[in-house]
């Protein structure tokens, strides 16, 4: 607090202290107000402008407000008033210390802890045999957690954003910043308490398995997270909630022997901790930026209301909260009430072989099964993720065929899976019906998969995930005793009737489903294989990326043959060769146009079929992966369909994909046949700068390169300048919005206007008059002067426009809003300008999110002022 004798404004200290006095504040607000009113600071009138607010953090930040109106010497009293009630709390609290708990109060502490440690100790993700029991002491694996979060835009399956931008975050940062899951509560600085944490990551990384790791010590007297009480819900349970509730109801679902001193608990909150796990799976996760709360435990409100009243600290305002969530969700989380975002990276290749020992219980079985797995890249990659390290043990530990030829694709792994899964749950009984019956037992190893399918299929086209027992597809399940080995089942109590939840063990177990039964029955297949349909309006979002992979591996002949000889389930002929003549046709087709092509190439890979490659036979070689984070996998799929193509690759669009001066390496074949090689938006350091140097200084082929807005400055340049001079081939070289001088540009005079015809340098440390000592040449551009040029790169930027999500739009729209004023009146800027706010009103009208309606209107007004 701000010593009232000092010199310092203490309206100023006001402004500058807001947002602490809002947290110290909110507790005791009623009462300051009461004070100030007594005091004459305040009129009867503001009293009750205050009160109208909802919730204390609104009404400490009302009383600010009217503050700033009333001028230094009601701002000087209202410190000198908060500054002696603090140090009376302080006191206060102080004397509390002494008092100890009732005794009752720490028996139900107690209690509770034993009630946590019987529900988590066994592991509670995993899918087991009937009645198997798996120990959570001796199969947990320390999970990597990490300061930060994911980017906010995942516009591919978010298990498939996984690779070398996750080994990137192992191997150099997160050493500095590993967070063990006792500490997520302790403040790294020590100035800012940490009340709300926001934990992410991607389907499968062991979110769920940290919720219990930290259940399962608090429960055993192992925790050091300082609470006396930790109440767990689950998004899945919250979503049966269909009528009005309170916070008191809700904490009681599942813990009624909390009853009795429930009251208490709920006034220490400072004390209690509340875990809500899986907020994607919330169905009301869009709506959660609310502006009409709840501030007591026993007031009724919609559960979305009571959440995000708990969220903002309008409700409870001093208990701890952690949230789970999937990256791809949590833009619609009120960013502005979390203290701290971590990052799960799931494991590292010591957890990784952790796992194995612990889940084999043999050091030599574990080591020889890793040694298997280290072999295959694509197997290596997928046990970063607990769940898949899972799964590829149960082929390892079921298979017989696997020490042979390891799978090589996503959908192989899957494949094997699903049979390593039906034979260890039907082994015994598939014997015995096997003697009695025949081929009767393959036959209902068929019908169960069949429906699996079904219900899976259904499922992924309405975008769900989770399934009543009501529902028929789930009904028509009854009686199969393979159900649990792919589905899990919550029993959700509501007061007179019991509802039981199915889901697939993990969401990629339900694509792989739906892609099964899409391939074996006469379904036909779905016309949403094109991935830039409908991307701009967010429709898409790489929805169906997975499922058209593993439709593609299951059509592909050696999938085929196995789903037939191990399930009985034969894919039609003619639907084979429908798919594969699609994929030559559409790849011919987006090759051509330049279209973005990611998840075809991923969709060729697994198939493994070097024909259809070389049946792609386009006019012109264009392959556009912009705007993806790319992954080793991504890279996998794209130099396998490189390698088996001949001659000159037209264009290579690496635009925004953090791709690094290492894989840039490892394409270095490729990149040597390119004509036009895109790299913008990437940070772009030496190392690739050298990278790029070595390219130009051999290649034959490279005539155009784009560096836009890739971080390089005078020194790299200086280094790529060079290496033009060797074979002379380069013609084109874009680099806006990077970091370049004169001294940058005057490295490349002596190479214009032979062979470089263009030097873009817009938006760079230049301006529009060259100094005296820079010679002028007309072909490097560091304003918008010529006409002609800048209606094409108009039209090539507004067609990237068209087919970017809005988060990438709003990306684009920030570098492209920023063109001199001089410029406006050409007619090129006006009509590049007016097709922009076309398009900006189009997405608005479509866009179902707050915030980034916001964004795009800013844009909008900025167009038409």
């Amino acid at each position: 607090m701000v010593e009232n004798g000092g010199c310092k404004s203490c309206l100023t200290a006001l402004g500058v202290l807001r947002v602490s006095l809002v947290d110290q504040l909110e507790g005791r607000i009623d009462s300051l107000l009461d004070i100030l009113v007594s005091r004459e600071v305040f009129t009867r009138d503001d009293r009750e402008e205050v009160l109208c607010r909802l919730g204390p953090r609104a009404r400490v930040r009302t009383v600010l407000d009217i503050l700033t109106c009333k001028g230094e010497e009601a701002a000087k009293i209202f410190l000198s008033i908060s500054s002696h009630q603090q140090e009376a709390q302080t006191h206060s609290q102080e004397g509390d210390a002494d008092q100890p708990r009732s005794v009752e109060y720490n028996k139900v502490k107690q209690k509770h802890r034993d009630v946590l440690a019987r529900r988590s100790e066994g592991m509670l993700f995993y899918n087991t045999r009937h009645g198997e029991k798996i120990l959570f002491s001796e199969h947990y694996v320390n999970l990597l957690l990490a300061d930060g979060h994911q980017g906010l835009e995942n516009k591919r399956h978010e298990v498939l954003t996984f690779g070398q931008k996750r080994l990137s975050l192992q191997q150099k940062s997160t050493v500095r910043r590993k967070i063990a899951p006792a500490k997520l509560f302790s403040s790294a600085n020590g100035k800012r308490p940490v009340k709300k944490v926001l934990v992410s990551g991607v389907a499968g990384i062991g979110k769920t398995i940290l919720v219990q790791k930290m259940l399962f010590d608090f429960g055993g007297d192992r925790d050091h997270l300082g609470f006396d009480f930790i109440v767990h819900m689950t998004f899945r349970d919250l979503n049966l909630i269909d009528k009005p509730t309170n916070l008191r109801e809700l904490v009681l679902r599942k813990n009624r022997h909390l009853a009795k001193e429930l009251d208490n608990i709920l006034a220490n909150d400072d004390k209690l901790l509340i875990i809500l796990d899986g907020f994607d799976e919330f169905k009301h996760y869009r709506s959660c930026d609310v502006d009409a709360f709840v501030t007591e435990p026993d007031e009724d409100a919609d559960v979305v209301e009571v959440f995000g009243s708990l969220m903002q600290g309008e409700l409870l305002p001093n208990a701890s909260v952690m949230l789970t969530s999937r990256p791809a969700a949590i833009n619609h989380i009120p960013v502005g009430c979390v203290d701290r975002f971590v990052l799960i990276a799931g494991f590292s290749v010591t957890e990784v072989q952790d796992f194995f020992l612990r889940y084999f219980q043999d050091g030599a079985i574990a080591e020889r099964m890793f040694a298997v797995v280290s072999a295959n890249e694509l197997m290596l990659t997928l046990c970063y993720i607990p769940a898949f390290c899972y799964i590829v043990c149960c082929i390892l530990k079921e298979s017989k065929d696997l020490c042979g030829e390891g799978p090589k694709t996503m959908t192989d792994i899957y494949v094997q899976y699903l049979v390593a899964m039906l034979r260890s749950h039907t082994q015994a009984r598939a014997e015995t019906f096997r003697r009695e019956q025949g081929a009767g037992t393959v036959q209902a190893l068929s019908d169960i998969v069949l429906k699996l399918g079904r219900l899976a299929f259904q499922k992924l086209m309405e975008h769900q995930t989770l399934f009543y027992g009501s529902d028929r597809d789930v009904a028509a399940l009854e009686g199969c005793s393979l159900v649990s080995t792919f589905l899990d089942k919550t029993v959700a109590q509501e007061p007179g009737c019991t509802e039981e939840v199915y889901s697939f063990a993990h969401l990629t177990v339900q694509e792989f489903f739906a892609a099964v039964y899409c391939a074996v029955t006469d379904h036909p297949l779905p016309d949403a294989l094109q991935h830039s349909a409908g991307l701009g309006e967010g429709s898409s979002n790489g929805h169906l990326d997975l499922f058209n992979r593993f439709l593609s591996g299951i059509l592909s002949e050696r999938n085929a043959n196995l789903l037939s000889r191990q399930v009985g389930l034969s894919c039609h002929e003619d639907k084979v060769d429908d798919y594969r003549q699609r994929i030559i046709r559409e790849l011919t087709t987006l090759c051509e146009s330049g279209a973005h092509i990611l998840n075809h190439l991923h969709c060729l890979f697994e198939q493994q079929d070097p024909s259809l490659a070389l049946a792609v036979q386009p006019k012109t070689l264009q392959v556009n992966v912009s705007d993806e984070i790319l992954s080793q996998m991504d890279y996998n799929a794209i130099k396998y369909f490189l390698n088996l193509t001949k001659g000159m690759i037209s264009e290579l669009d690496l635009t925004g994909t953090g791709v690094s001066g290492d894989a840039l390496r490892g394409m270095q074949p490729l990149l040597l046949r390119c004509q036009r090689l895109w790299l913008g938006e990437n940070n772009l350091d030496m190392n690739t700068a050298l990278v790029i140097a070595d390219m130009l200084q051999v290649s034959e082929s490279i005539t155009h390169l784009g560096l836009g807005w890739s971080d390089i400055g005078d020194d790299e340049l200086l280094a790529i300048s060079s290496a033009i001079r060797v074979k002379k081939k380069l013609q084109e070289l874009w680099m806006e919005g990077n970091r370049v001088t004169y001294k940058g540009l005057l490295s490349l005079s002596d190479l214009t206007p032979n062979p470089l015809k263009k030097v873009v340098a817009i938006w760079n440390d230049v301006g529009d008059t060259d100094p005296e000592s820079f010679c002028t040449q007309e072909s490097i551009t560091v304003s918008f002067t010529d006409d002609d040029m800048w209606e094409e790169w108009g039209k090539w930027v507004f067609k990237r426009c068209e087919v970017s999500s809005n988060e990438k739009l709003v990306t684009v729209l920030h570098k492209v809003c920023n063109i001199s004023v001089h410029c406006l009146e050409a007619q090129w800027a006006k009509t590049f300008y007016k097709e922009l706010s076309q398009l900006i009103k189009h997405r608005i009208e479509c866009c179902t999110e707050d915030d980034m309606s916001k964004k795009l209107n800013k844009f909008d007004q900025i167009l038409n002022y």
